[in-house]
């Protein structure tokens, strides 16, 4: 099962990146932004409940959803690339074993605890 899922967020990987590909923008800047959503880790020098808050509001996929969607309301590009490289970052994330985060600090995740595993690939 777990295969699967890994599987699953792989392709929810895939299509943000694709669609990125074909929107006529320049390839590497995919590459340049796709890191961005972990800046919300600086939440944690607030504490864990407010690094939580602020690492799950970067990494929800409904809040990519929203911004997607958003970008296409509005008719602004910039915005729906936005959504499409949070929603590829939460994706890639969750596929090496990173899930939301819980209140109890960093390293524990609707996935599991992952202070002790190094993600696999």
């Amino acid at each position: 099962m777990k295969n699967l899922i890994r599987l699953e967020e792989l392709a929810m990987f895939a299509v943000p990146l694709v669609l990125f590909l074909h929107s006529g923008v320049a390839w590497w800047w995919f590459l340049v932004f796709i890191f961005m959503p972990d800046i919300s880790m600086l939440g944690y020098l607030a504490g864990p409940s407010m690094g939580a808050m602020a690492y799950n509001f970067a990494h929800h996929k409904a809040i990519a959803v929203a911004v997607i969607a958003a970008g296409i309301f509005m008719e602004l590009q910039y915005v729906y690339l936005c959504g499409l490289i949070l929603f590829a970052h939460s994706s890639m994330d969750r596929f090496f074993g990173y899930g939301l985060k819980l209140k109890e600090g960093f390293h524990f995740t609707h996935l599991g605890n992952i202070s002790n595993k190094a993600p696999s690939i």
